[in-house]
């Protein structure tokens, strides 16, 4: 199935005859987005880089565009950078903007936005779109009457609250009088070709359709430095693997370290390595069997033709079920009981939580489904993140992960974690896995080496406080750091250890709080080491410190909530007062979270 890619009605000037432009249009509507940059370079470059483009001038030659993202991981940042380059290349004077650094004043200038976010947990905003988000939904809204805007918003279709953040930001700058060009473009896993599209298609409404326009963004993406991509991984062998827990734990981590060497990959310690995997092959052989089709049959995939049976195992995601799909299915199964489920959110969400695929097709069978049907029920099979817990400056061409195998029962069946058993347990040492890197700007460490860090995380959350420290002790850097981690036992679960106390003993370490909850019979977590040091670690931020979490969203929330008590505390302020402290430690980026 290929991607439409849609080409301007007409050109303004002569190049092409009539029926060179048609064959131009089909050549190109057949590509998917990465082959089309591809061959765009590449026709740019039989004439040399100052033939390859019509002197022109860009239409939308001195209009300010404001592109505003809203990002916990990265990727609507990447992807706003993406679309500011592409509108710059078009002649407009365009920005990525940072929501966590956009003023109301600034709101007020800005005629012309772009707004890309994404949404977190059960429908929240990021951390650096909140008080943006509070704006725009609270009582003090500015007039936007004459701002024109339309939004890009990302999520993951197996959250019940798809694209929520998005959604209430289109819904928001509407009732404060702005006017949207293009309706809201809401965005799964796979948003590449979605995103490539709304670019192009919200740029050309400020000035419409130009040819001029569409050959510059071409030729300027194409030109851009080639990088490892989801759809373009690189193949990194597996040097190592080691065990991080010890015989008794009930819940075993791995250490992982695989070689990047001749990948050209660069990254910064606080960024993660995503890891294309392949799902368990007796699910794939449960599926094919249970459905009654050829594994063999060819069916057409979004990046072109394979078998079924290679579609289920490497590119469609078939352990998660998400609305879209049971809605679908519910019509292709003509089940009212589906039909039913799906109109009632909680009830859909309760259903789907610890069911997959097969579960799907087991308790609701559909009769004649081809293979191809199947094939477009489902959506692509999304990349797994992993904090890189190495510095690039203490093991060059290497990343090193911190790895707990996903396995538990249920309805009769072993459930396996798609990425992380393929790492541990189908991976071979010397075997390849795909991968590429996901930057993560808004997890990185201070840029003044001599800033005190206060590092908070629990379990394998603590990953990448290793290439924190890794990266401090290879720059020299005289800041301070203080580590808190949790874990269920002390002897079990003392994830890298060793390092910890030989940082600790050597002084870069400067203090380590442990919380092991099954030691003692009164559970302790780490947000309980937090409030009995709280006085020293409201005084170390006083004195400049910037905080990380690392973990679960649940240890988030709980971090949170005690970094706001013990500020109330330890500074003798209302709790009200307190939790607007921690909220200015967003602000001026002094507290970043990575959590999930």
């Amino acid at each position: 199935m290929s991607t439409v890619v849609e080409m301007p009605q007409r050109i303004s000037a002569p190049l092409l005859d009539e029926r060179q432009f048609q064959d131009l249009r089909r050549f190109a509507g057949a590509l998917n987005p990465e082959q089309l940059l591809w061959a765009s370079g590449y026709l740019a470059g039989l004439q040399g880089s100052t033939s390859a483009l019509p002197a022109t001038q860009p239409a939308a030659e001195n209009v300010r565009l404001a592109v505003l993202y809203g990002s916990q991981t990265g990727t609507a940042a990447a992807l706003a950078e993406r679309v500011a380059r592409r509108a710059s290349a078009l002649g407009f004077a365009a920005e990525a903007l940072d929501m966590r650094s956009y003023r109301r004043a600034r709101l007020r200038e800005d005629r012309n936005l772009l707004v890309v976010v994404s949404t977190q947990g059960d429908g929240e905003p990021p951390d650096g779109a909140q008080e943006l988000h509070a704006l725009l939904t609270g009582p003090r809204v500015p007039d936007l009457t004459g701002t024109r805007y339309a939004v890009l918003a990302l999520g993951d279709a197996s959250y019940p609250r798809f694209c929520q953040t998005g959604r209430e930001f289109d819904e928001a700058l509407v009732a404060a009088g702005a006017t949207r060009l293009a309706e809201r473009v809401d965005c799964d896993v796979d948003y590449e070709d979605d995103a490539q599209a709304w670019a192009e298609r919200v740029l050309g409404l400020f000035d419409g359709p130009r040819s001029e326009a569409s050959t510059v963004s071409v030729v300027s993406a194409a030109t851009e430095q080639v990088s490892w991509t989801r759809h373009r991984p690189f193949a990194a062998p597996l040097l190592e693997r080691l065990p991080l827990t010890a015989e008794g734990s009930t819940r075993r981590v791995w250490h992982l370290e695989l070689d990047l060497a001749g990948s050209g990959i660069e990254f910064a310690a606080g960024d993660c390595l995503s890891i294309v995997p392949s799902n368990p092959p007796e699910l794939v052989d449960s599926l094919v069997t249970r459905l009654g089709l050829n594994g063999d049959a060819t069916i057409a995939t979004r990046h072109g033709e394979c078998t079924l049976a290679e579609a289920l195992a490497s590119r469609y995601e078939i352990s998660r079920l998400t609305r879209p799909l049971v809605e679908r299915y519910a019509e292709l199964a003509d089940s009212n009981a589906l039909r039913g489920l799906a109109r009632d959110d909680k009830a859909l969400t309760a259903w789907m939580t610890g069911r997959d695929v097969l579960d799907l097709i087991q308790e609701h069978p559909a009769r004649d489904l081809s293979a191809q049907d199947f094939g477009d029920l489902l959506r692509v099979l999304p990349a797994r993140r992993y904090s890189i817990a190495s510095s690039p400056l203490t093991y060059p061409d290497e990343a090193h992960l911190a790895v707990a195998p996903v396995r538990w029962e249920s309805r009769g069946r072993v459930r396996l974690g798609v990425a992380s058993t393929l790492l541990v347990e189908r991976l071979a040492e010397g075997g390849e896995v795909p991968v590429f890197i996901e930057g993560h700007a808004a997890f990185r460490l201070p840029e003044d080496p001599a800033h005190p860090i206060i590092l908070i995380g629990a379990g394998t959350g603590v990953a990448p406080y290793r290439a924190f420290l890794q990266e401090r002790e290879a720059l020299g850097a005289q800041g301070r750091n203080w580590l808190f981690f949790g874990d269920r036992n002390r002897r079990t679960d003392f994830l890298y250890q060793r390092e910890w106390l030989q940082w600790l003993e050597g002084g870069l370490l400067t203090r380590l709080d442990v919380a092991f909850s099954r030691d003692q019979p009164r559970k302790v977590y780490v947000q309980d080491r937090l409030r009995e040091r709280g006085a020293e670690v409201y005084a170390w931020l006083e004195e400049g410190a910037a905080i990380y979490v690392c973990g679960s969203e649940r240890l988030g929330h709980d971090v949170h909530q005690a970094l706001i008590d013990l500020v109330g505390a330890a500074g003798g302020l209302t709790a009200e007062r307190a939790e607007g402290y921690v909220e200015d430690l967003k602000h001026t980026g002094r507290y970043h979270r990575d959590v999930y």
